[in-house]
């Protein structure tokens, strides 16, 4: 950044790498303002090890959960986060309207601390006040049984474990609904409706194993400094034995540039660190279909001009559909390419050649991938490119979806789906003698649109924050406070808690951190990876409040009130969570000696055909797919508009904001900020600094977002940069990957205009 630029508050140039010694000073601030300092470094040394808890941040794999401390920034901030000594009491929220709570940030609600009671909301007070958990259990009971159930909308966060998220689904089926909006939702839904029809399974195929395999490693729309942080040790390792990171991404993040090791005496003692990326390509947002089929064209080239650069007898024997493939391909021009990727011809046949000489190559993707209009398609272009050169199901290669928080894989696997399969309703049928639901529910989208119509009156969220976290604030909010019923289970306040329907219900609930005690004694659960590790977690520390009950008793104690004749033996269940898991077993495939391997440290890896060559697709092959044209975006938003990306600051996980910093692109103490390319700021006649409005480029949409402060920034030509969830007011509900129903949270066409010329002399 230029330092001759004009002074902003709060914006300065950071020059250090990610992680090292900055890394290790924001966690010494996290565990002082958070935690008792006696208590911290036990706690942080649990985190991940066999016999102790899951981190619960991202949802990056430990290998085998061995003894050593795997240190991670973001990681100590999420556990010293839930771990804190701070309390929100009765006593401070009959101090504290709900309407002043309202008011204020995410932020602010959490750093109040953990929750101790059990709480309703009190219309007449307008506050929020404790309740018996037997009194509440009931009240939701009766509201439930007045409503028809596809009316009830059944949420969940991706921090719940395996064992909650089952009875979950199950008491929402036992109720009669499939209406299961989650996470995967919003974020790598694209995944899990493209992948099964490229490789047939909606996951990753590699392993860490195979990294330590690989010759070639694609990252494409991710930023693991922030979003995956333990994923920074393996790029760390790949990197410094000479293993190519190509990597593509609008914005310049500096964990994907240039990282010092935290556990490294070398570079911590030297102030060194290692170079990441081998070569950065800032691709447009909304690029990443241009930019892969520019690479797939010169590979097709190559194959045409030298033969043996394709995988011949691959695609021949595993896979259908290259023909049409190759068609396409052919037929799009560089010219299109080039215009839409915002990178050269010349750029993008580099990375066709060095993809070209790997003989064993993964692909990495995130958010930056799938949170487009044709988030899905984006997906299959990526497995389509691995499969030219048969890069799946052989070591050292492979797909790579980056999931966020901890266990959204695990939820999914476990029946948290608005789109059941067949087989899976008929085993539920087969052991609990219940017929469930066979209609497709709501996703997160189509739950939303429910509450906005009036169809849907009740919502019980398993964590979360899902008003927040949802586009289009003008109608998720009000619709949120149109509700009948509104139950959320979590740890600590939010805003959507806050968005308080006809009766509301706030159910405090222990910690990943925390010891989980039933009638049989100490209990764990399980989580799953993004590389389909399943293992347990068991939590030591005290809990917060003797009031707190865990995420299955809460859930159980739901079930039992609404269905008064269940066939579900939920207290028994709630008394030993091994009994939760051999229901699993009998319901689900892949788990079978569920309890006898995750006593196992490391656990168990759930069945991954694909990675054994073996395709669970109607063909029963691997399925090229053709994606017409190279433009991702709908078409009708006008001219000169900008596409915005929503972003996480470093000192954030999901909606959770641990400070208002984002250290690494030099933003300390404030989030209204617009990353900006500076030729577009020279074309708009703005300058660093100045203050600017926001309006969505849509047809009949008239979302704004004021008073945003421009920062230069190295961004990609065309795109914009503005944190997440305060821009999701400007993104409309219906504008979304069809496919998928994801919401296109890193593609909206945007103008920004500045708010007055007399503000840049203030």
């Amino acid at each position: 950044m230029n330092n001759k630029r004009r002074a902003v508050p709060g914006i300065r140039h950071y020059d250090g790498p990610a992680g090292g010694w900055g890394a290790l000073k924001a966690t010494a601030i996290a565990v002082r303002t958070q935690m008792d300092t006696f208590d911290a470094p036990p706690t942080l040394l649990r985190t991940n090890q066999p016999d102790g808890f899951d981190c619960p941040g991202c949802a990056w794999p430990d290998k085998e959960h061995k003894s050593t401390f795997q240190f991670c920034e973001n990681g100590a901030k999420a556990v010293t986060w839930e771990a804190t000594n701070k309390r929100v009491t009765p006593e401070f929220l009959a101090a504290n309207t709900v309407t002043s709570l309202l008011a204020k940030s995410d932020f602010e609600l959490e750093g109040y601390g953990r929750l101790t009671h059990p709480l309703v909301y009190d219309k007449a007070s307008d506050t929020l006040r404790p309740v018996e958990w037997d009194a509440a259990f009931a009240r939701i009971g009766e509201v439930l049984r007045g409503l028809a159930p596809d009316e009830v909308e059944f949420y969940t966060s991706g921090r719940a474990s395996n064992e909650a998220a089952y009875l979950f689904q199950l008491f929402a089926r036992e109720l009669g609904t499939n209406n299961f909006p989650d996470c995967s939702n919003m974020c790598h839904e694209a995944t899990s409706t493209g992948l099964p029809r490229s490789i047939g399974i909606g996951k990753g195929t590699v392993s860490l194993d195979d990294f330590e395999k690989t010759e070639l490693v694609l990252s494409i729309g991710h930023n693991p400094g922030t979003n995956h942080p333990r994923m920074m040790g393996t790029l760390h390792e790949l990197a410094r034995r000479g293993v190519p990171i190509i990597v593509f991404n609008p914005l310049r993040e500096r964990a994907l540039e240039r990282f010092a090791d935290p556990q490294s005496v070398v570079e911590m003692a030297t102030y060194s660190s290692t170079d990441i990326a081998s070569t950065y390509f800032q691709v447009k947002a909304g690029g990443d279909a241009a930019a892969l089929k520019g690479i797939a064209k010169h590979l097709l080239a190559l194959e045409a001009e030298r033969g043996q650069v394709l995988d011949g007898e691959f695609i021949a024997a595993h896979t259908e559909g290259f023909a049409d493939f190759s068609a396409d391909i052919h037929a799009t021009s560089w010219e299109s390419i080039e215009q839409e990727s915002g990178l050269t011809r010349a750029e993008l046949e580099s990375v066709a050649i060095a993809y070209a000489k790997s003989n064993a190559t993964i692909i990495t993707y995130g958010m930056g991938v799938t949170q487009h209009n044709k988030g899905t398609a984006n997906v299959r272009l990526i497995a389509d490119l691995l499969l030219m050169r048969g890069n799946i199901g052989k070591p050292g290669a492979g797909i790579c979806p980056l999931r966020g928080h901890s266990n959204v894989q695990g939820n999914r696997t476990v029946g948290i789906t608005e789109k059941p399969t067949a087989a899976f309703l008929s085993k539920i049928e087969e052991v609990f003698g219940f017929v469930p639901p066979s209609k497709h529910g709501h996703d997160a989208v189509a739950a939303t649109q429910a509450m906005i119509d009036g169809d849907s009156k009740a919502m019980i969220c398993l964590g979360g924050n899902f008003a927040v976290a949802m586009p289009d604030h003008e109608q998720a909010f009000p619709a949120m406070q149109k509700l009948d019923l509104s139950v959320h289970v979590g740890t600590k306040l939010n805003r959507t808690h806050l968005l308080v329907a006809k009766e509301t219900f706030i159910f405090p609930c222990l910690g990943r951190t925390e010891l989980d005690m039933q009638q049989s004694g100490k209990q764990s659960i399980t989580v799953e990876d993004s590389m389909s590790m399943v293992h347990a977690s068991s939590g030591k520390l005290k809990p917060a409040s003797a009031q707190l009950l865990s995420e299955p008793a809460i859930v159980a104690g739901m079930a039992k009130a609404t269905l008064p004749n269940t066939t579900v033996a939920w207290t028994e269940l709630v008394a030993d969570y091994d009994r939760i898991r051999s229901l699993i077993e009998r319901t689900l495939p892949g788990f079978n000696d569920y309890n006898e391997r995750i006593r196992v440290p490391g656990g168990f890896r759930m069945p991954l055909p694909p990675t054994e060559r073996v395709w669970p697709t109607a063909t029963g092959k691997a399925m090229f797919s053709v994606f017409h044209g190279v433009d991702e975006n709908i078409k009708g938003e006008g001219d000169n508009t900008l596409r915005m990306i929503t972003l996480r600051s470093h000192d954030q996980y999901n909606t959770t904001i641990y400070a208002m910093d984002d250290r690494y692109r030099g933003v300390f103490g404030r989030r209204d900020v617009l990353f900006m390319n500076e030729e577009d700021m020279a074309q708009l006649g703005l300058e660093h600094g100045d203050r600017v409005d926001i309006s969505t480029a849509l047809p009949d949409s008239h979302q704004r977002l004021e008073d945003i402060t421009v920062v230069a920034y190295s961004i990609a030509s065309g795109s914009v940069g503005a944190y997440y969830p305060e821009a999701n007011v400007l993104i409309p509900l219906s504008y979304r990957d069809e496919d998928s129903g994801t919401p296109s949270y890193k593609s909206v066409p945007v103008r920004v205009t500045l708010r007055s010329k007399e503000i840049r002399s203030l």
